[in-house]
């Protein structure tokens, strides 16, 4: 069987050798478990692996990422992958997987076309009276919200989705209030953020002390159980182009949260990133 860390050998060989064919050959005698031989011909001939599309692909993604994401992606058989990423793509019926970030825009003109304003109900709270979700994510809130609340946690709702200006207004007051540099770290550009996708939810006081609070503590336990998954965690600012935000959360869905604790060391970003490559490259 294929593993995963030998595909992407394969595909760093054919990034960076004369001869991908050649170097794709070596490669697939080594994941068999044949040395290199040094014998003639004549003793060992060389059989040429055929290799499916689907690896081939691969192949061609693992060498379209970075290192940083390539070394964020577990080890394992390369067929339960393929099987657990084809899980995923036929769950994401209301398309909530679109990479945005500071190398992936929306448009100006973007607006989810099922947005819904959140209205007062019996789940959650909400902190202003102008938020609003796509109607699938909607749902997850109030789903994971009502889970909350039988163990007596009121999760606060205090932003949501956010027009292109909006963001583009915030994102400026930002760099006048905190100058540029440390605006890039708390502040998406316009048409950078996932809040434009209404698919992610700030939530509490935004706040690092949100963290500690009984809301904060009992997302990170609970959230992945329904969908959610923190955008930005501890320590990956390099891969996220944010500082840690213990407050915001986006939904995935369930089966992208699995995949993403299975196969990509529980960071989104790295999820997001594979599956863009994959829906993009031929």
């Amino acid at each position: 069987m294929y593993k995963l860390m030998s595909i992407l050998l394969m595909a760093l060989i054919c990034v960076n050798s004369v001869s991908c064919q050649k170097g794709r050959q070596i490669a697939e005698k080594n994941i068999a478990g044949n040395e290199v031989s040094t014998a003639s011909k004549e003793e060992k001939p060389v059989v040429e692996t055929v290799v499916s599309p689907e690896i081939e692909k691969l192949q061609r993604v693992f060498a379209s990422l970075s290192q940083r994401t390539r070394d964020g992606i577990a080890n394992g058989d390369t067929q339960d992958f393929l099987t657990d990423l084809q899980v995923v793509l036929d769950n994401d019926t209301d398309n909530l997987l679109t990479l945005v970030d500071k190398q992936h825009f929306l448009s100006a003109d973007f607006v989810p076309a099922d947005i819904v304003p959140l209205k007062p109900n019996d789940f959650y709270l909400l902190n202003r009276n102008d938020l609003s979700l796509r109607k699938p994510v909607e749902a997850g809130l109030r789903k994971m919200a009502a889970a909350a609340k039988q163990e007596g946690i009121n999760l606060v709702v205090s932003s949501t989705y956010r027009s292109y200006d909006y963001q583009k207004n915030l994102y400026e007051r930002n760099v006048r209030q905190l100058g540029k540099e440390v605006a890039d770290r708390e502040s998406a550009p316009p048409g950078a953020s996932q809040h434009q996708l209404g698919v992610a939810v700030d939530f509490g006081s935004i706040t690092d002390e949100f963290a500690q609070t009984r809301q904060g503590m009992w997302l990170a336990e609970n959230a992945a159980d329904y969908g959610w998954s923190l955008s930005f965690p501890d320590g990956y600012e390099d891969v996220t182009g944010y500082r840690w935000e213990c407050w915001h959360y986006r939904y995935i869905g369930e089966k992208a949260v699995e995949f993403q604790r299975k196969w990509f060391s529980d960071v989104q970003q790295f999820m997001l990133e594979f599956i863009h490559a994959w829906k993009t490259i031929n």
